[in-house]
């Protein structure tokens, strides 16, 4: 680090919070000279990983990552294939990332590479890096994490990307946020693709709408994983065929989120009655961590006991964690504020919360609140894709305005307008967490019944025949069927 990198860092950080009251074609012409002439993320660094410090100080700890399940959970969460499903012809999908690293997109990918063979699918997992340009910091650990399970992967590039689908040949590709140059490889070869929407980020400037028309005509059809991100999609592209965009929620699979002995995660944690809220989410705007920890910073005021642990990379926009690092630093209850990295053992996270919180601009359908569910856990979750489905009106926790105001009417100028001002659903959040603290015994209470109702509604073997069903339609050049993965989620 230079000597002229804090001053860097101190000017970049500065900017990002003026920047609201800037015009915008200033505003983008300021952000492409800071960048040009300067690094400012390099003199910032990541939420730390040791989880063996613990959240309250003079507290023992203990190895958090290390705990696991006392024992197996006995429910399947996946029929064995039977006679039928062996029969059918097999097909051969190539399930495609951009990036291999942890992420709700990436699991889901994941998750079909794993389980779409019980639907007599062949598959490999076709990625472009383990990490984003410029990130730092341990990548791939997805990537890894299938290898040692035997999972096919295979890293590809623009040069050979052409090649290697001519040589493996698949009848389809499964598409997950993965580069515009496999589409083009696919196009070429003749291989159908089947766009996963997981959210609608890429499509929150209008600018983007004409483009996506344009590469929509080569998308054989899209899979949506909430209502909300299907009528945004529509409303968006109006000339892509509407009965080609099919509803699959995500699932969730149970034998992944197994119970870990609350009272010993606690200890790993340090904690005693303490009121713990858990947010598993990545330092973004996205997530909008920074608006969380503002109102986290009013609940705690009323609440002394209470604790908010946010757990997640940083390295997609380390001034954003720095951003909220200082913020967190300034508040008077910040030694309730904790900001930790990546944990390797979230299903220990999750029994040691009391709530799990998200104050997200957007979502397709969260990956982390259903896994929170599943553990037993109440949620509080922003008005975005997915999150009444999820919360059944409040049988399973509480639902809150979005930062931005309308979930419907979202963009990117409106997130960045408002990434480190206040935010209008603050005092509505405030109220949802303190209600969880104040109704801590009953949901404790719910745990189990938290838990039976999402194994049940959030299926995973649902979702997985829905996928199962597009992917074998476009690829035998059948009919898409709309039906949905799961229904009645209530």
């Amino acid at each position: 680090m230079t000597d002229s990198s804090p001053r860097t860092l101190r000017l970049a950080l500065w900017a990002q919070r003026q920047a609201h009251v800037v015009p915008k074609p200033l505003r983008r012409m300021a952000g492409r000279t800071l960048r040009l002439f300067t690094n400012p993320g390099a003199a910032a660094s990541g939420p730390s990983e040791d989880w063996s410090v613990p959240l309250v100080r003079n507290r023992g700890g203990g190895d958090l990552e290390a705990l696991r399940s006392p024992a197996t959970d006995t429910r399947r969460s996946s029929p064995p294939p039977t006679a039928e499903v062996t029969e059918r012809r097999q097909v051969r999908c190539a399930v495609a990332v951009g990036v291999l690293d942890v992420g709700g997109a990436e699991e889901v990918a994941a998750f079909l590479a794993r389980r779409l063979p019980a639907h007599a699918f062949e598959t490999v997992v076709v990625y472009a890096d383990t990490r984003l340009p410029g990130q730092e910091g341990e990548g791939g650990r997805l990537a890894s994490a299938l290898a040692a399970e035997g999972v096919a992967t295979q890293r590809l590039t623009p040069e050979d990307a052409g090649a290697w689908m001519r040589s493996w040949r698949p009848d389809v590709v499964s598409a997950h946020n993965a580069r515009d140059w496999l589409l083009d490889a696919a196009t070429e070869a003749g291989v159908p693709w089947v766009e996963t929407l997981h959210d609608m980020h890429r499509f929150y400037h209008p600018e983007s709408w004409a483009p996506e028309a344009q590469r929509a005509r080569r998308v054989s059809a899209q899979i949506a994983v909430s209502d909300l991100v299907r009528q945004q999609y529509l409303a968006r592209v109006p000339t892509y065929p509407g009965d080609r965009v099919v509803t699959v929620p995500n699932g969730v699979d149970g034998s992944r989120v197994l119970p870990v002995d609350r009272a010993q995660a606690r200890a790993a944690l340090g904690l005693t009655d303490e009121f713990l809220f858990v947010s598993l989410s990545r330092y973004c705007l996205q997530k909008n961590t920074f608006g969380l920890v503002a109102a986290f910073s009013d609940v705690a005021a009323q609440h002394p006991d209470a604790h908010l642990l946010v757990a997640g990379r940083a390295n997609d926009d380390l001034l954003y964690y720095e951003q909220t690092r200082q913020l967190a630093a300034s508040l008077p209850g910040t030694e309730r504020i904790h900001l930790r990295g990546h944990c390797a053992n979230p299903s220990a996270l999750l029994a040691a919360a009391d709530a799990f919180v998200l104050d997200s601009f957007f979502e397709g359908w969260s990956l982390s609140s259903m896994e929170a569910l599943v553990a037993g856990v109440p949620v509080v979750l922003t008005d975005v894709g997915g999150a009444r489905e999820q919360l059944g009106d409040g049988r399973r926790g509480h639902l809150v305005a979005n930062p931005a105001g309308n979930a419907e009417l979202v963009d990117w100028p409106v997130i960045n307008d408002l990434r480190y001002r206040p935010q209008g659903n603050r005092p509505e959040l405030v109220s949802a967490m303190s209600s969880m603290i104040r109704e801590r015994a009953a949901w404790t209470a719910a745990r189990p019944r938290l838990r039976d109702e999402a194994i049940r509604l959030f299926s995973p073997d649902e979702s997985l025949a829905g996928h199962a069903r597009v992917l074998r339609a476009v690829a035998l050049g059948e009919p898409v069927s709309t039906h949905t993965g799961q229904a009645n989620v209530g």
